[in-house]
Formats: C-alpha cells, sequence, structure tokens
C-alpha cells in the first residue's frame, strides 16, 4: 500500500463522484473556516488513499462566488491530504485549445474581487510566495494521467479566474487573451492561493468546454451546450484520476511546498492573535507550536 500518499480530489463543474474509489464513506468535517461545500467522501483507489470533495457540492447547488475554499482546504487537510489535485470545467481563449482538449495549467491571473484569499490576516500575518501556482510534480503526473485516459493534454498554461456567475462580455474576452491567458473559470482562485498556505502541493487539470466568447462569429456560449460537454469531459477525467492515483510512486518523497510557512510567517509571537491561530491548527499548525 502507498501509505505515505493521501490524495485530495476536488471535482468541478462535470465530475461530482468518482466510481473507481473502493471502501467509501461520506465524512462531515468541521472547520473554523465554515462549512465547506460538501461531507468529503473517504476511499481508497488501489493503495492509496483518496478524499474526494466536489467543489460546487453534490448537485451543483453553489455558486461559484459563494464556494468556501478555505473551509474546503482546510477541511480536505483535516483529512490527512497530502497533495490536491482540482479539476475545473473551463473556456478556451484559444483556437487550438478546442471544447474537449484538456489543459494542465501552471500560472493563474486572479481577476476575482469578492473572495477570501488568504488564511492569514491582522493578527497573524504571513506571505506566501505564488511565482510557481502549482506543484510540478503533480502537473506532470495529471498530464501523463489526462493521456492515459484517452484525452489530449496540453501540459502549462495560464487560467483567468473571472467572478461570475455571468461569461465574459467580448470585450472582456478579448482582453484576457490580450494578457495571454490560455482558459478562463470561475473557481481556481482563490483555491490556489489557499492550497499553497496550507503547505498542499496543488494541480489543475482544466476540461475544455466551450471557446468563451471571443470568436466574432461564433454564437454564444450556452449552459446547455457547456453541460453537454462537460459529460464528455467528465468520463475521461474519472479515468484520468484513476490513472493519475494508479501511477503514484510507491514511496511520497518530501516536496519543497510541504514546508513554504518556514519562511512566511512574519508577525512577531508576542503579537500575534490567538483567537486566529486557534483557526490556524490544520493549515498551519505545523509551524505556530
Amino acid at each position: 500500500m502507498k501509505s505515505n500518499w493521501t490524495i485530495g480530489i476536488i471535482g468541478g463543474s462535470g465530475l461530482y463522484q468518482l466510481d473507481a474509489l473502493e471502501d467509501t464513506q461520506w465524512i462531515k468535517v468541521e472547520t473554523p473556516w465554515g462549512d465547506p461545500s460538501d461531507e468529503i467522501l473517504c476511499g481508497r483507489i488501489g493503495g492509496v488513499n483518496v478524499r474526494f470533495l466536489p467543489r460546487h457540492g453534490r448537485g451543483h447547488h453553489i455558486a461559484p462566488s459563494q464556494v468556501n475554499s478555505r473551509a474546503n482546504v482546510d477541511a480536505l487537510k483535516r483529512a490527512g491530504c497530502t497533495d490536491l489535485l482540482a479539476i475545473s470545467s473551463v473556456g478556451s481563449l484559444r483556437e487550438d485549445l478546442p471544447p474537449g482538449h484538456f489543459v494542465v495549467v501552471d500560472q493563474f491571473i486572479d481577476w476575482t474581487r469578492n473572495r477570501t484569499s488568504s488564511f492569514f490576516g491582522t493578527g497573524m500575518v504571513a506571505h506566501v510566495s505564488m511565482a510557481e501556482p502549482v506543484c510540478e510534480r503533480m502537473a506532470g503526473m495529471a498530464a501523463a494521467a489526462v493521456v492515459a485516459a484517452g484525452g489530449e493534454a496540453k501540459v502549462g498554461g495560464t487560467y483567468l479566474a473571472m467572478e461570475g456567475p455571468q461569461f465574459s462580455t467580448r470585450a472582456e474576452s478579448h482582453l484576457y487573451r490580450s494578457w495571454g491567458a490560455d482558459v478562463i473559470g470561475m473557481t481556481a482562485m482563490p483555491e490556489a492561493k489557499l492550497a499553497r498556505e496550507a503547505e498542499l502541493p496543488y494541480a489543475l487539470i482544466g476540461m475544455v468546454t466551450d471557446y468563451d466568447c471571443w470568436r466574432e462569429d461564433a454564437a454564444f456560449v450556452e449552459v446547455s451546450e457547456v453541460i453537454a460537454q462537460m459529460k464528455v469531459n467528465g468520463d475521461i477525467a474519472r479515468k484520468a484520476v484513476e490513472a493519475f492515483v494508479g501511477g503514484l510512486p510507491e514511496k511520497r518523497a518530501a516536496s519543497p511546498l510541504d514546508t513554504v510557512l518556514d519562511h512566511a510567517l512574519i508577525t512577531a509571537p508576542d503579537a500575534r492573535d490567538r483567537s486566529l491561530l486557534a483557526k490556524l491548527d490544520a493549515v498551519a499548525g505545523r509551524v505556530l507550536r
């Protein structure tokens, strides 16, 4: 059994369950940041412990701006996760990324406005680097898993995180293209930032559902079309998760992302807010004890 891996899977639009999970049990996890999107489905794939959390909740009832990413990441950390693999439906901002393709992103542009983006704050300030926002090891294994599942994967790409829930205006879509963004979505931020603060190596597989609205001669994005493509993408994504877990090395080697808080805390010990420290017990307890 690959005992020192516990993989957290955050399932986005189109991925609400994992058929390959064995010995499953839904577990309610309480966090000091509020309720996560749902209970966590705990189980195993082969000899690997897996924790699955549907980002929008079962039935997709939580809007992008209302996803409690702090609670989600905290809950997965409390559930013992060592690494996180996120799955998200995205729109394409590039002609060569048609619907049905997958993108293992390596950069983000955070264009959200109404979301709390950190576990830290007044009373316990910390600054983590987001220069390289995903785990290179996880991303490489994720790309290989998509190919093994029969999908076409672009390795590397920039994800523009918008607020939503409305889709882009055409002017916005052209603007994002001019910035060098490859895909657009509504949920990867602040999720990726929070995973970094929680010392959880993170990678994201983007499942392309549509071309956004930048093509002048194409119809606007319709939810019905997105849902139809999501179902096709979801089948490959489930197989990719199974391939990803099955392809993990027998032993999890330490990652430099496991200890990013060692050099991130800046508030002096005698100036720290005890109530905030108590809320940070899961995500930062290693360095605050």
